[in-house]
């Protein structure tokens, strides 16, 4: 019985005397081999992802501000100047529209008798309240001839817009002349100016240069 007991206070003297192995060893382990690589301790999620971000809003926002605006109207008469030119592919991008594109190209290559509309009346008017004075006839046969021609205008802008359509729908299918695209009333307004006084301006200075 005593053998057996001194076996026993043999051994556990024995594991008395090796050391365990800690939590903060462990650690420590783990520390240096993290900066044995990289001579620094290897930084966290959420401290990388900060480093990472960018503030939203500048420093200088009057400065920023300031920018914007001088970059949106340098913008601005580019495409003013385009629009000036006929240079398509500068223009705004309303305007860049293939089937707008052809619409102008269209309006502008024949003879529209809507777009001196606004000089007949106007001088059709004044030279009626002139005349008025010395006779009501030549008056009332001025303002009749008001409203024949713009009737007449109207006619020819719709026998235009008729011809344009067809052109349009079998070069760009229905989607040309649908009602959200407006190209129709895109036309009309454009039929009733003076050719000189368009914009875009036209592409080409003289007439007859119909689209293909």
């Amino acid at each position: 019985m005593t053998l057996f007991r001194k076996s026993s206070d043999k051994d556990s003297s024995d594991s008395a005397q090796v050391p365990p192995h800690s939590d903060t060893a462990e650690a420590s382990q783990t520390t240096d081999s993290s900066t044995a690589g990289k001579g620094r301790p290897t930084p966290k999620r959420k401290q990388a992802q900060q480093a990472g971000l960018r503030p939203l809003v500048p420093k200088d926002r009057k400065a920023a501000k300031k920018a914007e605006k001088a970059k949106y109207r340098a913008r601005q008469d580019r495409e003013y100047e385009a629009m000036e030119t006929g240079d398509v592919q500068h223009m705004p991008a309303a305007e860049r529209i293939p089937w707008r594109v052809y619409a102008r190209d269209y309006v502008d290559a024949r003879w529209n008798l809507g777009e001196w509309f606004l000089p007949v009346i106007l001088v059709a008017l004044i030279a009626s309240i002139i005349v008025q004075q010395w006779s009501q006839v030549v008056a009332f046969v001025l303002m009749v001839a008001i409203y024949v021609y713009m009737l007449i205008a109207i006619i020819d802008a719709a026998v235009m817009w008729h011809g344009l359509k067809k052109k349009l729908i079998a070069k760009f299918g229905d989607r040309a002349v649908a009602k959200g695209q407006r190209t129709g009333f895109y036309s009309w307004s454009r039929a009733l100016q003076i050719r000189a006084w368009r914009m875009p301006k036209p592409r080409y200075k003289k007439r007859g240069h119909w689209p293909d």
